[in-house]
C-alpha cells in the first residue's frame, strides 16, 4: 500500500496568510508583518494540543480524497474537524462495485466470494422484478425479498472494504491525528501520517511537544 493509493487531490489554502497571522498578538502595526515562519512562529506551532498557542494552525485548511476501509473510517469518525464533503456511499450503490477491487488485501478471500455471491443473486433478483414488472405482474413478494437481501448485503460486508471521500480539515487536527496515529496497528493510519510529513512545514504537524 503506497500513499497514493489513500491520499490524492490535495489542495491546501491559507497557510501564509495563517503564519503572518500568528503575529498578531506581538504586534502593533500589521504593516510590518510578513510570511515569513521564525522561531517563535514554529514554538507556537509546536506547542501542546489543548494549550491554545497553536490556534493559528486552524487557519490552514487541507482538501484531499481519502480511500480508507470501513474499519479505519470507523476510527477517523471520531475527529470532529475532519469533516466529509462527500463520501461513496454502500448504501446507495453496494450492488454496483466491482467487488474483486474493492477490498483491503488483508481481506479473506472467502468471504469476498461470499459477497460476490450475494451480489450476483441480488442483481438477479432485480431483472426478474424488471421483466416480471414489464410483463404487468405483481413483484410484491419478490421486492420484499430484495429488500431483504440487500440488508443481508450491506450487513454481512466486511471491514475491509474500500470507499474514497472528499475530506477537509486542518494543521490542527491533522497535528492531533499525527501525534494518536503514526504508529497503529493498521497500515492505512500509519501511511496517512507519512503523507502528513511530506506537507509543507510539516514541523508544524510532527513537531508537537505533546
Amino acid at each position: 500500500m503506497r500513499i497514493e493509493d489513500i491520499i490524492s487531490n490535495v489542495n491546501i489554502y491559507g497557510l501564509e496568510e495563517s503564519v503572518r497571522g500568528s503575529k498578531f498578538p506581538m504586534a502593533a502595526d500589521l504593516s510590518e508583518l510578513d510570511h515569513e515562519v521564525t522561531e517563535r512562529t514554529l514554538k507556537l506551532a509546536t506547542a501542546p494540543a489543548g494549550s491554545g498557542h497553536d490556534n493559528f494552525l486552524n487557519g490552514v485548511i487541507v482538501q484531499f480524497d481519502l480511500t480508507f476501509t470501513n474499519k479505519a473510517w470507523v476510527e477517523a469518525e471520531r475527529y470532529h474537524f475532519l469533516d466529509f464533503v462527500s463520501s461513496q456511499s454502500t448504501m446507495h450503490r453496494i450492488t454496483k462495485f466491482d467487488l474483486d477491487k474493492s477490498y483491503i488485501e488483508y481481506t479473506d478471500p472467502r468471504i469476498i466470494e461470499i459477497m460476490k455471491e450475494k451480489t450476483k443473486e441480488y442483481n438477479e433478483l432485480q431483472d426478474d422484478i424488471k421483466k416480471l414488472k414489464e410483463e404487468g405482474k405483481d413483484v410484491t413478494t419478490l421486492k420484499d425479498l430484495s429488500n431483504l437481501k440487500y440488508l443481508e448485503i450491506l450487513y454481512s460486508n466486511p471491514s475491509g472494504f474500500k470507499l474514497t471521500a472528499r475530506m477537509t480539515t486542518n494543521y490542527r487536527q491533522l497535528k492531533t491525528i499525527y501525534a494518536q496515529r503514526r504508529t497503529h496497528r493498521l497500515p492505512e493510519w500509519r501511511i496517512f501520517c507519512s503523507w502528513l510529513e511530506t506537507l509543507p512545514y510539516a514541523e508544524f504537524i510532527t513537531s508537537s511537544n505533546q
